[in-house]
């Protein structure tokens, strides 16, 4: 990926591994989202209370972070193409057996087997990219590979409801199941991995750089509040709607397909913005955890289908236009080099937020039957993102020396492009 002169270029390759890496995202996104839509008739069906519902969702985010945790260490390891393609492919596979759960317990099970084998295509998308794209570009590409968190939603709330008064909520985990393991064969096939360093022996990353990175471990417990807030609203968001306010499950569906359609279109211009102000990320975060904070208050303090749908396109934009902003900064903390592992390790620590959050709003509803506060819960998370993120530097000349001896240091834009002439597989 280099001229006579040395100087890196940009391959159109490049755009083949962000398609890829953003289809493996968004499938897995649409297999997490299912569940939001699909919850009510599987609790009917399987004679599960409203609180226990919550241990679905939990169950889930489990598996998620246990895999974010491995998941990125095993991308620096084995590559990003082996770890995207399997994981994925596990993944639907797990989807469909959850389709013919005949008990809690088995469903409970299966759910926590979906999010170990979901968790990996993160850090493995996030490794990929980081390799193909160079530091200018990223802020662009890693809000089109983001925007598949919020498009899982609004093809999940899209389409389940239809499927489930059709067919059932058993199809919908079919379907996507089937779809899940389609898209990874296809990564397995047409994705290639960026080279290491000439020389660079292949093993298991160490983990002492990224866990004596100030910044980065701030950065870890600031995401942690935001998805508190975001996948907070994601699982109980249908049924708290339904129960609190008397919507329909498809009303309520319709809303947060406009929620996640605003973060799809929000998420790749604030990527393209960063890049252009020379990629300063760290003040956009906290403005926009700071308006998620306002907009979730908003939307407990409603009361009706039309104040929902004014609200959804502010709220969606504010839910989950922070990530590739966050994402973004990871390679810049941490180095390409350890970006899988840097990734993994910090989203295993957002996740936590989605793994408690089920659970405690879940308890928080059912007790106090109020769902301004069960919003108010929610908004606790990105206040708590924003104010960490004041501590974070995001300019390296601001940290201490010994601190920035112990980040990683990136590789190359050459490196980091890949090899045009014979990529490694």
């Amino acid at each position: 990926m280099t001229s006579l002169t040395g100087k890196a270029t940009r391959h159109p390759y490049r755009w083949v591994v962000l398609l890829l890496s953003w289809a493996a995202f968004t499938m897995t996104s649409v297999d997490r989202s299912t569940w939001g839509p699909a919850s009510a008739s599987v609790g009917e069906h399987l004679g599960v209370s409203l609180a226990g519902l919550g241990v679905f969702a939990t169950s889930y985010y489990i598996g998620y972070v246990i895999s974010n945790a491995g998941g990125g260490v095993l991308t620096d390891w084995l590559g990003g193409r082996v770890v995207l393609s399997c994981t994925l492919f596990a993944a639907g596979g797990f989807m469909i057996l959850f389709g013919e759960s005949t008990s809690a317990a088995l469903g409970i099970t299966f759910q926590a087997c979906v999010g170990v084998f979901a968790g990996c295509d993160y850090s493995a998308g996030v490794k990929l990219i980081s390799q193909w794209f160079p530091s200018k570009d990223r802020g662009f590409a890693m809000g089109v590979f983001m925007t598949a968190t919020s498009l899982g939603t609004v093809i999940a709330n899209a389409v389940v409801p239809s499927l489930i008064a059709a067919s059932g909520w058993r199809t919908s985990y079919q379907v996507f199941g089937i779809a899940s393991m389609v898209v990874a064969v296809l990564c397995f096939v047409f994705l290639r991995n960026g080279t290491r360093t000439e020389g660079e022996p292949r093993q298991l990353p160490g983990l002492g750089p990224l866990l004596r990175n100030r910044d980065l471990l701030l950065l870890g417990v600031a995401g942690f509040g935001g998805m508190w807030g975001t996948y907070g609203f994601i699982t109980w968001s249908n049924s708290l709607m339904t129960k609190g306010s008397g919507v329909s499950s498809v009303q309520a569906g319709g809303v947060v397909v406009i929620f996640g359609i605003s973060a799809v279109i929000a998420k790749p211009f604030i990527g393209m913005v960063s890049d252009l102000f020379g990629a300063r990320r760290k003040v956009p975060t906290m403005v926009v955890l700071g308006s998620f904070v306002v907009t979730l208050l908003l939307f407990g303090s409603a009361s009706s289908l039309t104040a929902y749908l004014w609200i959804a396109p502010f709220l969606g934009v504010a839910a989950y236009v922070y990530s590739p902003l966050m994402v973004a900064l990871i390679p810049q903390l941490a180095g390409v080099r350890l970006a899988g592992t840097a990734a993994g390790v910090t989203n295993a620590f957002w996740q936590l937020g989605s793994t408690v959050v089920p659970v405690v709003l879940g308890v928080v509803f059912q007790s106090t039957h109020s769902f301004f506060a069960a919003f108010a819960t929610l908004a606790a998370g990105p206040l708590l993102g924003m104010l960490l993120m004041l501590g974070m530097r995001e300019d390296p000349a601001e940290r201490p020396a010994d601190e920035a001896a112990a980040t990683p240091v990136g590789l190359t834009e050459i490196e980091a492009l890949g090899e045009a002439v014979a990529p490694r597989r």
